[in-house]
């Protein structure tokens, strides 16, 4: 008997990393349109340095960052919450692994748009956050739905940050990647290859979904 668990957490914590992804990419992106200070460069360095690293660094990373020895990992535990080896350890490494694509892709779609296109919407009365959400995202549609998709699938297949900060717990934190790394490690080459098989499945879909979306 297949465990499907693992599939069904991994699609649960791609989601939710995507969500979240998509909802801070647009507005860090929109932010740093409107302040084009050459010092920011930096922040941009920062913001996109994930993709240098390698996933096992992001993982200690965070682990330092939330850990119970550091400040806000104390801070949490005063009230009872613990981030490290849960599900919401598993959300947060994907975010983070996924937030330069995301970030990067709105912030170029965003450039494209015609500045004159927002100056009329400020002359009709629109907020920023009205214009960001009415205008800007529309506009630039096909482009955002693209980084969805892209950061959908980083955060399905994160193994070396998720198996660092949540650990591989079954029914919690076990994720597809860290699922078969572990079957095959345990000589259990079927659960691993029939995960395996799903997964290029659904990467096949996302393929075909890219292309359509390409047109």
């Amino acid at each position: 008997m297949i465990d499907l668990t693992p599939l069904w957490l991994s699609l649960k914590t791609a989601s939710a990393a995507t969500a979240i992804t998509f909802v801070l990419g647009v507005l860090t992106a929109r932010w740093r349109l409107r302040y084009k200070h050459r010092g920011l460069d930096i922040l941009d360095g920062i913001l996109l340095f994930p993709l240098a690293l390698p996933p096992t660094v992001i993982g200690l990373c965070l682990l330092m960052i939330f850990g119970r020895q550091s400040p806000i990992g104390e801070a949490l535990s005063s009230i009872g919450v613990s981030i490290i080896f849960s599900w919401p350890a598993a959300v947060i490494a994907a975010t983070v692994v996924t937030f330069p694509l995301m970030y990067q892709t709105v912030r170029a779609a965003f450039l494209q748009i015609e500045p004159n296109l927002l100056d009329v919407a400020r002359i009709f009365g629109f907020s920023e956050w009205r214009i960001i959400w009415v205008v800007m995202i529309p506009l630039c549609w096909t482009s955002m739905a693209a980084a969805i998709v892209l950061s959908f699938m980083r955060a399905l297949g994160e193994f070396g940050a998720t198996l660092m900060i949540a650990g591989n717990i079954p029914g919690q934190t076990q994720t597809v990647p860290i699922a078969i790394f572990f079957a095959v490690e345990s000589g259990e080459l079927s659960q691993a290859v029939i995960l395996s098989l799903i997964i290029m499945s659904i990467s096949v879909c996302v393929v075909f979904l890219m292309s359509l979306l390409s047109r």
